[in-house]
């Protein structure tokens, strides 16, 4: 045959078969589209009690009013919509101190989520006040990894299951260990109450509840970011998650993590921002097609207003307003606490007034109880509480200096210095110095006023009663090593009490400058 014939021929079967795949791709990318639906899943995480805007710049960001906003505008504008909340709801405004957290659930209630699992913050009024307020919910409130200890019973539902247009999504909420800590002091409860590991419940939920028609599997997690990153390792293999929402560590994300093939993601901390996931459904193989992520700032540009909400939150803080409004000083400037793995100047402040009120050598305040990040120069009893909102006794008791120098080295190890911006660290009072160097992992200079420590040397110091119980994980020190130094004593009952005192009798025209911690990196 003629070579031209024979290779028209060939041209033209090769242009048939493109055509036929061309076809064939068109027949399966119509077929994928028939089977593909849109998800969009909202999600919060350690609101805090952050009911109020804020004014920046002249703009108002955050508050639960914008945030409702646009959870409601999003639920208009898109068919399927789930809102979750990734745990602690409570503690951080004066609202939900002063109604123990009752006001922040009938906020939530207005605000709708669809689920919420609980952080290690709902336990701040007692355990049997958080299973009161969970019956005082509108949406249910998951936890798998929360045991009594008597008969093995979880203290929550472990799991929800979302259906909306056909997709069915299983949520199982997980907690971090940190509740123990929490539930300590409670003679009768904390010992009654266990954490157990979270990959072993999910993988527990899952094989009890994943059954045939569970389309998605969503950990609403309240571990932080390391933990989740750590937990998604864990279960990939198993196959069984496919989207992990986190909170505890506040940690921002400009993207999603990705964890051998899981997306792991956070919404930072408070109401100025809300995560959104747009998903793409494939109903025919059962998993997700495609998807984006954003991090949606809650401003007046994207959010409208929640007249009920502002309604409501507006009849408390009048409340609030008439009782905790009175000005307890005029501080030369703002002090803030931006991180709590280093020293602060608000850390300063707030550790020397209770050194100086209790009359004590030394005082250890737990950065992890400073929750807010600018204080002053106006400081009402409303702003001291709102920075320093627990009702934490304080305890004194005698440290040796080998025991300082141990519980210092712990303070310093990398992942709380060098990578803990979420690591729970200490505020030192005025006469402690410490230079350290990340380097070689050593203690240049330890000072107690100007002097060296030394090992024999004893000194009084007071914490607040948390970290008193839980010294060990703390500070590295069995508790019983200390109470070998003499009996601890309950110095105060309140350390915002002794703090109030202390601000409203004193002259802060000049402010000690004096570093405590320098660490060379």
């Amino acid at each position: 045959m003629d070579q031209k014939i024979i290779s028209r021929l060939r041209k033209i079967r090769q242009q048939r078969k493109q055509h036929l795949r061309y076809l064939r791709q068109l027949n399966l990318e119509a077929l994928k589209q028939r089977h593909l639906k849109k998800l969009t899943i909202l999600h919060s995480n350690d609101l805090h009690g952050d009911f109020l805007a804020a004014e920046t710049d002249s703009a108002l960001v955050g508050g639960v009013s914008m945030l409702s906003g646009y959870v409601s505008k999003v639920r208009s504008e898109e068919k399927n919509v789930i809102y979750a909340i990734a745990g602690d709801m409570l503690r951080g405004s004066i609202i939900d101190s002063e109604f123990k957290g009752l006001s922040t659930i009938e906020v939530m209630n207005l605000l709708t989520p669809d689920v919420a699992t609980i952080g290690n913050h709902e336990v701040d009024y007692g355990l049997a006040h958080l299973l009161f307020i969970e019956k005082c919910a509108n949406f249910p409130i998951i936890n798998a990894n929360m045991y009594l200890t008597s008969n093995g019973t979880r203290l929550f539902q472990p799991h929800y299951i979302a259906e909306v247009d056909g997709i069915r999504i299983l949520f199982i909420g997980v907690l971090t260990k940190d509740v123990l800590s929490s539930t300590r002091h409670e003679e009768l409860v904390g010992r009654l109450v266990d954490a157990h590991d979270a990959a072993q419940e999910v993988r527990k939920v899952a094989d009890s509840y994943k059954t045939a028609d569970i389309d998605l599997t969503i950990l609403l997690t309240h571990i932080g970011f390391e933990e989740d990153k750590r937990l998604a390792a864990e279960l990939a293999p198993d196959g069984i998650v496919d989207i992990i929402i986190g909170g505890h560590s506040h940690t921002y994300l400009e993207k999603p993590y990705v964890e051998s093939g899981i997306p792991i993601v956070q919404a930072a901390v408070g109401t100025k921002q809300i995560g959104r996931f747009d998903i793409l459904f494939d109903e025919l193989h059962h998993c997700i097609d495609s998807y984006t992520w954003t991090l949606v700032p809650v401003t007046e540009e994207y959010c409208p207003h929640d007249e009920a909400l502002e309604e409501l939150i507006g009849r408390y803080k009048e409340i609030t307003d008439a009782k905790y409004g009175r000005i307890l000083t005029r501080l030369p400037r703002v002090f803030t606490h931006p991180v709590r793995n280093r020293e602060t100047d608000l850390g300063d402040l707030l550790a020397e007034g209770l050194r100086v009120q209790l009359d004590v050598d030394l005082v250890m305040v737990g950065s992890g109880c400073i929750r807010g990040e600018r204080f002053g120069p106006i400081v009402t009893l409303q702003d001291l509480l709102e920075v320093f909102p627990y009702k934490n006794p304080m305890i004194g008791f005698h440290m040796t200096g080998a025991q300082l120098r141990r519980a210092v080295t712990f303070l310093m190890r990398d992942d709380a210095i060098l990578k803990g911006d979420h690591c729970e660290n200490f505020q030192f009072s005025k006469g402690f110095f410490c230079e350290y160097d990340c380097s070689t992992h050593r203690i240049l200079q330890l000072k107690m006023n100007g002097a060296d420590v030394k090992d024999d040397d004893v000194y009084l110091v007071a914490a607040e009663q948390y970290y008193y119980v839980n010294m060990e994980e703390a500070l590295s020190i069995p508790l019983d090593d200390i109470e070998k130094n003499g009996q601890p004593y309950q110095m105060a009952t309140d350390a915002a009490n002794v703090l109030e005192e202390y601000l409203t009798s004193h002259d802060f025209n000049r402010i000690d400058q004096e570093p405590r911690l320098v660490i060379h990196e």
